[in-house]
């Protein structure tokens, strides 16, 4: 089924074409590079897979509750929509709400696979243009199995939300070589992470849980890119390129808060936009929800040189200025633990359930010979 059959509404030309500047840049330098740097890229080709084969598609998933979403995390609980609603059509908004929260996903990996080759074609260093190569790979599968998910387990998608799709412009027409390091790596990046996160720890849903968890490895490795190269970049701005980027930062992070906001959904349950907007901000847990995505920007920021007087100005008025204290190194290695972990359980039950098998035909046959 194409995908234009399953949008609640025409996401309209089916192209977005946005006109790039900036360099293709060649080294001739093979030889040398960033230790660090390229350890990541081992990592990044040992830690391949395929989405067809780690993930279990053959799970069930309710698509009017893919998510286990909680009551309270719809923003319309407690008001008197809520009230006045259905059980069939509570069910029907819990079923859009993981739509649009994983069609954002969605488009933001297609973004993230974008500006992962844009990298190569731009970045000046060879090791740096080596892991974006891996890394056009991980965004690809993770296109992919987004995808997969919403087209076949929820059977319905949501357009790109307005901000988001106004930071990837922003990022790609920028003709600076950093800035999709900085607008996908730092910022769309770290707030997926999060949301990502979030879910997974939630969740009580194998399917789902699987995705993030593996997805979530990978980006773990994509961030550690970003800072990496961006921290050795940064520290040879003057003041003025560093506020310029400082600036971008505190647009994209309001782009990305106000992108939370979801009323695409509730407009299509009657609620006009301004007074869907207005739930969603009085939703106490949507407005911890939304501080809560920025643990791992805030503190990426700041790893990366970026802690100027506005931005962390910003970053109070936003409600998220004590995030810079996370430490991010934990939350990645949290990320890589709980998918190996994961795989482990999964190839243990999966183990336990052979040898059993094995077990019963074992004693089937003897009963067979026994009787004979």
């Amino acid at each position: 089924m194409s995908s234009n059959d399953l949008y609640v509404h025409g996401p309209g030309d089916p192209l977005w074409k946005v006109p790039s500047t900036g360099q293709a840049r060649f080294t001739w330098e093979y030889d040398d590079g960033r230790d660090r740097l390229l350890a990541l890229y081992q990592k990044g080709k040992d830690k391949q897979w395929d989405g067809q084969r780690r993930i279990d598609w053959e799970l069930e998933v309710d698509p009017y509750d893919p998510l286990g979403t909680p009551d309270e995390a719809l923003s319309i609980h407690g008001t008197p929509y809520w009230d006045k609603m259905s059980a069939a059509d509570r069910a029907e908004l819990r079923r859009h709400s993981a739509s649009w929260q994983f069609s954002q996903f969605l488009h933001g990996e297609q973004g993230a696979m974008v500006c992962a080759a844009r990298i190569v074609e731009s970045v000046p260093d060879l090791d740096a243009k080596f892991y974006s190569a891996t890394q056009t790979m991980d965004e690809a599968r993770h296109a992919e199995i987004y995808g997969r998910f919403l087209h076949e387990k929820v059977g319905m998608l949501y357009p790109v939300n307005d901000n988001l799709q106004a930071l990837l412009g922003d990022t790609l027409r920028d003709s600076r070589w950093d800035m999709p390091y900085l607008g996908m790596q730092v910022l769309i990046e770290g707030l997926a992470l999060a949301a990502f996160g979030m879910i997974r720890d939630t969740t009580d849903k194998p399917l789902p849980q699987q995705i993030l968890a593996y997805v979530m490895q990978d980006e773990a490795r994509h961030v550690a890119f970003g800072r990496m190269a961006l921290r050795d970049y940064y520290g040879q701005l003057s003041d003025a390129e560093l506020r310029e980027r400082e600036e971008f930062v505190i647009e994209g992070c309001y782009l990305m808060r106000d992108r939370l906001k979801g009323a695409e959904v509730l407009e299509n349950f009657g609620i006009p936009r301004a007074e869907a907007d207005a739930l969603s901000e009085q939703s106490e847990y949507l407005q911890l929800f939304r501080r809560l995505l920025f643990s791992r920007i805030v503190p990426c920021v700041r790893d990366i040189g970026l802690w100027g007087e506005r931005l962390q100005r910003a970053y109070v008025d936003m409600g998220v200025f004590e995030m810079g204290d996370q430490n991010l190194d934990l939350l990645m290695a949290q990320d890589e633990e709980i998918a190996e972990k994961l795989d482990a359980e999964r190839f243990a039950a999966e183990e336990a359930a052979r040898t059993k098998e094995v077990a019963e035909a074992i004693a089937e046959g003897a009963a067979e010979g026994a009787a004979d």
